[in-house]
């Protein structure tokens, strides 16, 4: 029915005739001659309707926004003046001979070109949200995004190879979706978290180098970078090392910014470890673009006056200052909401220091309530730590370490960003290494795996597993974006005796384990292949490509934040004969059948 798509047409068809298909985008009458912007997915194409052309001219007048249009012309060069740079056929425009009206639309529930619409009347009326330009845009360079990684990885010998939606449920640190068994009452299937244990069980099948772009499944609270359901870019090898792995990845992602949006990302990547990244930026995805850093000055106060600082000081919290330069001309009222930015992230407050003359270690020479409980030994490390200034101001995070590094974390990259202490570059890419194996929960009084449970040790810590798993270190690596994480992985434990210790530190007995992971364990003793791999968050990877700030804007049909479809109306009831042969009853039937029995 076309020739061409309507965004391409450009003066290499001059004097062609052509024949397009497309909406409507907008119709204009000028003094008896109508113009028509007509759109497609690859953009807009000017078409001109003269009134010596009775037939056409009176179809002409009948369009009407959204209407689906097939349009026959001449393509000509557009008058002098009249070029639009800011589309591809910008230079052209099209006489038009024949128009048909291949359908009509009832008048849309919202302009195309509105800027100022709500996420809820986007998603409710997403069909035509999607006609937008920019969701075109963006789900076409997420097409880009998919197809490069695709061709970098079987350029490389990886194959793509599927595995099962319908599984079984294991603990992976979410709820699972879970899926009720017609055939087996009583038990359900779990919808995937990851395919983790599936492309480990491929290893061992000698599948030694496999992807996948699948979807995931998670059942937890949303927010602007979750959906409940995801699409991971899954990635396994054998017998690579760490460092080859994250070589591979690291070339991957090079080559899919590059043939995606043309950017050149650095060569190498910097790496951090874990120890590092939290020290100096709370953070285990920090964003490197901002200039800020927080300073250790914990055994700098643990013998203050100041009980804020001096009790986390000593009873194994953390106090950490950051350091902002010219910072003393922040206002009361700004200072006040970073004190309440903090809180969010469980801080209980947000101490500081304005160091007016840094030569004057006492009230006269720094500027705060909390100077006068600090002794002049303190102040005076305080002040050659940050590498304080005249003019410069100090916050404070004080209390356990994991709350001091998320607020002050947190306020760094939101100072950072809203007063200009970036570096102006737009890409800093980051690989964050050496994560701990375990982290300790205070309330269960167990440990956990940082990562998952069968991520491989340290060689050279495989003897503290179960003597003191909190010095463990893990083969597990992230790789940072920007302050996101694009992606992360580890080598996996490929030996069933170190598996079987892993789960002993983790508290899981030998029962439990064989009852939750015997295939896997069945599995590593029939020679398995030393194998690690990585899973890149595609829908994160294409919505900071897009400058979106949600990944709902990367997703052709997203959930809300409340986990409904409003285009569909997903979740919904179903009917009662399904949920019977499911032997399923809900428990207000059940709750409403006992209070009629009562009556």
């Amino acid at each position: 029915m076309r020739t061409h798509y309507c965004g391409l047409l450009n003066t290499d068809q001059l004097d062609q005739t052509v024949s397009l298909c497309g909406w409507a985008h907008r119709r204009r009458d000028h003094g008896g001659v109508i113009f028509i912007d007509l759109r497609d997915r690859e953009g807009l194409a000017q078409i001109v309707c003269d009134p010596d052309r009775p037939e056409m001219f009176k179809i002409a007048e009948s369009v009407r926004n959204e209407f689906v249009l097939r349009v026959t012309g001449k393509v000509r060069r557009r008058p002098a003046g009249t070029t639009n740079a800011n589309i591809g056929s910008g230079e052209i425009e099209i006489l038009c001979h024949e128009i048909e009206v291949l359908n009509t639309s009832v008048t849309p529930p919202f302009q195309l070109d509105d800027e100022n619409l709500s996420e809820n009347v986007r998603l409710t009326h997403r069909v035509i949200d999607l006609r937008r330009p920019q969701m075109q845009k963006n789900l076409m360079l997420r097409y880009k995004v998919a197809m490069a990684f695709r061709r970098f990885l079987d350029s490389r010998g990886f194959i793509d190879i599927e595995t099962p939606m319908l599984t079984k449920s294991t603990p992976e640190g979410a709820r699972d979706y879970l899926v009720p068994s017609r055939v087996h009452p009583g038990e359900f299937f779990a919808l995937p978290q990851s395919p983790q244990l599936f492309k480990q069980l491929l290893m061992v099948s000698g599948f030694d180098r496999y992807y996948q772009i699948t979807k995931c499944f998670r059942d937890e609270d949303l927010r602007a970078d979750r959906q409940p359901e995801f699409t991971p870019v899954d990635i396994e090898t054998s017998f690579l090392t760490e460092t080859q792995i994250t070589a591979l990845m690291e070339e991957l992602i090079r080559t899919v910014f590059k043939e995606s949006l043309d950017v050149d990302l650095p060569n190498p990547f910097p790496r951090l470890t874990y120890a590092e990244a939290m020290a100096r930026f709370g953070s285990d995805k920090p964003d490197l673009r901002v200039t800020l850093e927080l300073t250790e000055v914990t055994d700098a106060v643990k013998d203050v006056a100041f009980k804020v600082f001096s009790g986390p000081a000593t009873s194994g919290g953390r106090v950490a200052a950051l350091r902002i330069p010219n910072g003393a001309s922040l206002t009361r009222g700004e200072i006040d909401g970073y004190t309440e930015f903090a809180k969010i992230y469980g801080a209980k407050g947000l101490a500081y220091i304005k160091v007016n003359d840094v030569t004057q270690l006492n009230e006269t020479g720094l500027q705060s309530p909390i100077v006068k409980n600090l002794h002049e030994a303190a102040l005076k490390t305080i002040v050659e730590r940050t590498g304080a200034q005249n003019g410069d101001l100090i916050f404070f995070g004080a209390d356990k370490e994991k709350i001091v590094n998320d607020a002050i974390g947190a306020l760094r990259s939101k100072i950072g960003h809203e007063k200009g202490y970036v570096n102006g570059k737009a890409w800093e890419p980051l690989w964050v290494v050496d994560f701990p194996m375990f982290e300790y929960d205070e309330e269960a009084k167990r440990w956990n795996a940082c990562h998952h449970p069968f991520t491989a040790p340290k060689d050279e810590h495989l003897a503290m597993l179960e003597s003191d798993p909190g010095k463990c270190l893990a083969k597990a690596y992230d790789l940072a974006l920007n302050g996101s994480e694009l992606g992360g992985g580890s080598v996996r434990i490929h030996k069933e005796a170190v598996q079987s210790q892993v789960f002993r530190a983790l508290n899981i007995g030998a029962e439990e384990a064989q009852l939750k992971f015997g295939f896997l364990l069945d599995a590593l003793q029939y020679g398995a292949p030393p194998h690690g791999g990585l899973a890149f968050g595609l829908d994160r990877i294409v919505t900071m490509m897009t400058g979106s700030e949600s990944i709902r804007d990367v997703i052709a049909f997203p959930k809300t934040q409340r986990a409904q479809c409003l285009l569909t109306q997903a979740p919904s009831a179903v009917d009662e004969r399904q949920l019977r042969d499911l032997h399923i009853r809900l428990r207000q039937q059940v709750q409403a059948t006992v209070e009629v029995a009562k009556e």
